[in-house]
């Protein structure tokens, strides 16, 4: 892709030159086990949004690396309440992403896959109508879907009460889904954490304060810290800070 506004490594390894994008490639490169990788974005007091939406935190740099990780994943994971307050369309990729993943042996899209407890998900999404690749969607054993779901989308029935989510993403390894990249929400993180199954967060901290209002990027039920050491620090040339923290 063209290359914007650049983005530099702070630590480890200082480096003044600008990253291309084979560099950032290796930089958040597909694991050798099973992985699953958070993506998110939160202003310098923690916000989640700004005026409802995460699109008023993101700038260019934070745009390229999150199409990057979409590139590197077998299946991008996100709540039904993300997918349709974002608006998410279908998951597609520029040809020259294309063309890396056809390469490195993977499906030319990654494949979408949507939590949802109660299957309030309308067909008609574009996320849904226009995928590219048929999406699944993990849900409760009893949850009743709408009509017309069943025609656009996969359903992966695990939990009774609440999906469960360690029993879904096991379920995916088995499919070769084995590099997972989470876009949200709060919930859904919050979820993730307290069942200890984040191996890995991706944080672009944008240059602003956001006020009081927003939530942060995780909520639920109280859970156990979990540790995630520090691996990388790049920072754009409009201020944005972009880490990674991943279990060893």
């Amino acid at each position: 892709m063209t290359v914007g506004i650049p983005i530099r490594r702070l630590w480890p390894e200082p480096s003044t030159q600008p990253l291309d994008d084979a560099t950032l490639t290796a930089l958040y490169r597909r694991a050798d086990t099973p992985r699953l990788r958070v993506n998110f974005v939160a202003s310098l007091d923690g916000a989640v949004s700004v005026d409802g939406y995460s699109a008023g935190l993101s700038g260019e740099p934070d745009k390229r690396v999150f199409s990057l990780l979409r590139m590197l994943c077998d299946a991008l994971v996100v709540a039904a309440g993300t997918l349709r307050h974002e608006g998410y369309r279908a998951v597609r990729l520029d040809e020259a992403r294309r063309e890396w993943r056809r390469a490195n042996g993977l499906a030319a899209y990654p494949t979408l896959v949507v939590v949802s407890g109660s299957l309030d998900l309308d067909p008609a999404q574009a996320a849904f109508a226009e995928a590219p690749v048929r999406p699944i969607v993990l849900t409760r054993a009893d949850a009743d879907p709408p009509p017309g779901l069943t025609d656009v989308a996969d359903l992966l029935r695990c939990g009774t009460d609440r999906v469960d989510l360690a029993a879904g993403l096991a379920d995916l390894h088995g499919r070769g889904l084995t590099q997972l990249l989470c876009e949200g929400g709060p919930h859904l993180l919050g979820a993730l954490t307290a069942a200890d199954l984040v191996d890995e967060l991706c944080l672009t901290v944008a240059p602003l304060l956001a006020g009081s209002g927003a939530g942060r990027i995780t909520a639920g039920d109280a859970s156990a810290p979990r540790r995630l050491p520090l691996r990388h620090v790049l920072a754009a040339d409009d201020g944005v800070l972009m880490l990674r923290h991943a279990r060893g």
